[in-house]
């Protein structure tokens, strides 16, 4: 043993055999003095959390002259805050008594009188030319918060001014401002008689969009992406369209953050709108590691290089490796043009082996696309093969070339964590068979979630469907990629990711030519004492599907489950427990985020 671990095994000896004096916690010393208040129900407790004498309750050394003092003041400031609340007429008054026991105690006694209501409401909205603007007013006073007969409260008539103001400053009127407003209190009638005027200003059109940032990638990049969120030039200014442009140029692949503001000088038909951008790097490489009970340890690699150099295009590479499972793909895409679309190829490998049942996919797709958040479509060109080794049985193997289309709608109110709205997706293709008979088919794929508030149940409703189908004869040998399994996240939970399929003799499934499958759950806050309220959610949900080559032969599977939500601020984390009705078996499933 060296010298410092003895010196340091001789310290910590020391310190476990020294005597430790016993220690005591100091008392807290007694307030100056203690308030009641004597007010109806909720006043009461209010007035004692906001009156600005509380500041005082732990000055021990208050002379009386100054308690007095204090006490003598206290009577006007709860009059002043008993105005913000709609009490205009109150009786206070304040006596301070001796206590034998304790501290001075300061009664105050308060009589609210008659709580002032709203009784008439005058809004007008001036335009440009300044003459009321009625379309302008009528959006004003559809964000107006206050009514009449509501009681009238500082908090309230603040709230109504910002709402009609934000109103009218959401589209073409930026710099719309409030001219008068007057609250007229009536305390003999405890009446308010509220008037406000409030001028529009010019109308603003976008002008030109400077690019700032824009270093390792084309600052006309990350114009076409403002310009597919809707930012064009000549345009009316519309708010809408700002946190557009933030949330698709961040979305896009090379930025990881955008900001964007309207510089208000010059001339309003043509103000400059500021677009700073914080770049991705050029390459980037992760590791994921997992491990399932069913399948092992699963290891996954993505690299991808943001401009691949002599093609001014984005490459995207991705190895899965696991014990039944091994995945390659590679992903191209081009730069965006003028008009918001943009070339795509990619390239996918797979192998499967499920017991006896071994499958290996190829497939390499072409496609003109446009995308977006909100809207995004495509055409493509599609090459597909795949091979089928069957225990008990001839293998199959299978090409085909095929076109379609793809169609996504996403009207969610926010895209990482969203609380209502909808989406919808399709994709449509037809093709034919290149090996032995050449026969025609079609494939249909479609998607649909729908996120309804439920404000009686405490939370939200999630439901959603999906539905696969592949028509060719029956004797066609259609690839195993353009085919349907389930099971999983997004699916059944209660199995594991892609068992559900057609049974094969001896053991395991093959990709299916039809699918069915819907999905309710539940989603309810909870109240966890310590942490912000809405963070924590309870799920409940039912998923079922069927599966099948044809209608006769499609067997049914259900799962059942509950768990937690934790509304992180990069997604939903989701931790539930399903139970597989048909495999009776329950099944944990942990994911991160939410898609569409």
């Amino acid at each position: 043993m060296s010298a410092a671990a003895l010196s340091l095994a001789a310290l910590v000896a020391g310190c476990a055999t020294a005597p430790t004096a016993p220690t005591t916690a100091p008392s807290a010393p007694p307030p100056a003095f203690t308030l009641v208040v004597d007010a109806p129900a909720p006043l009461d407790s209010w007035l004692r959390q906001h009156l600005d004498i509380q500041r005082f309750r732990e000055e021990a050394d208050l002379s009386p002259q100054e308690l007095q003092r204090l006490a003598d003041d206290a009577p006007a400031d709860a009059r002043r805050l008993l105005t913000t609340q709609g009490y205009f007429s109150p009786e206070v008054q304040a006596q301070l008594r001796p206590s034998a026991s304790g501290p001075p105690e300061l009664h105050l006694r308060v009589e609210p009188g008659p709580r002032t209501q709203v009784a008439s409401i005058a809004v007008r909205v001036l335009g440009p030319d300044g003459a009321p603007d009625p379309a302008l007013q009528a959006q004003a006073r559809t964000a107006w918060s206050l009514t009449v007969g509501q009681p009238f409260t500082q908090a309230g008539w603040d709230d109504a001014k910002r709402a009609a103001l934000a109103a009218v400053r959401r589209r073409a009127y930026p710099q719309a401002a409030w001219r008068h407003t007057l609250a007229d209190i009536d305390p003999e009638t405890a009446a308010a008689h509220l008037h406000a005027e409030l001028a529009s200003g010019p109308p603003v059109r976008w002008g030109e969009v400077r690019v700032e940032g824009a270093q390792r990638y084309p600052a006309q990049q990350a114009l076409r992406w403002a310009q597919l969120a809707g930012l064009r030039a000549g345009e009316l200014y519309d708010e809408a369209v700002l946190q557009a442009v933030q949330r698709h140029v961040s979305a896009s692949p090379h930025y990881d953050a955008a900001f964007v503001r309207l510089d208000d000088d010059g001339d309003p038909a043509a103000y400059p709108v500021r677009l700073q951008v914080r770049e991705a790097p050029r390459q980037q490489l992760t590791a994921a590691l997992g491990y399932t009970s069913e399948r092992g340890a699963r290891l996954q690699l993505d690299h991808a290089h943001l401009r691949v150099p002599g093609v001014d295009a984005a490459a995207r590479h991705s190895l899965l490796l696991s014990a039944p499972q091994r995945q390659l793909n590679s992903d191209w895409t081009g730069w965006l043009d003028a008009r918001g679309w943009q070339w795509r190829g990619g390239l996918q490998l797979g192998w499967r082996d499920d017991g006896p049942a071994r499958l290996a996919t190829q497939q390499l797709r072409v496609a003109r696309e446009q995308p977006g958040l909100t809207w995004q479509r495509s055409g493509f060109v599609q090459g597909d093969a795949s091979r089928e080794n069957r225990a008990h049985g001839p293998s199959q193997r299978a090409r085909s070339l095929s076109a379609g289309i793809t169609w996504v709608r996403r009207a969610f109110d926010a895209l990482d964590d969203p609380e209502q709205g909808h989406g919808l997706a399709i994709e449509a293709a037809v093709g034919g068979t290149l090996v032995e008979r050449r026969r025609p088919y079609a494939r249909l794929k479609a998607r649909w979630t729908q996120i309804w508030p439920t404000p009686t149940l405490s939370g939200r409703v999630v439901t959603s469907a999906e539905a696969g189908q592949v028509w060719a004869a029956r004797e066609v040998a259609v690839p195993a990629g353009l085919r349907f399994l389930a099971g999983g996240d997004g699916s059944v939970r209660g199995y594991a990711p892609g068992s559900l399929g057609v049974p094969q003799p001896g053991g395991g499934v093959q990709p299916a030519r039809r699918l069915w499958r819907a999905s309710v759950e539940w989603q309810r806050p909870w109240a966890l004492e310590g942490s912000a309220p809405g963070l924590w959610e309870g799920v409940w949900f039912v998923d079922v599907a069927a599966i099948g080559d044809r209608h006769a032969t499609m067997r049914t599977f259900s799962g059942v489950g509950v768990g937690v939500r934790y509304r992180s601020p990069v997604g939903p984390v989701r931790v539930e427990a399903a139970y597989g009705v048909q495999a009776r078996q329950v099944r944990l499933h942990v994911s991160v985020g939410f898609a569409f």
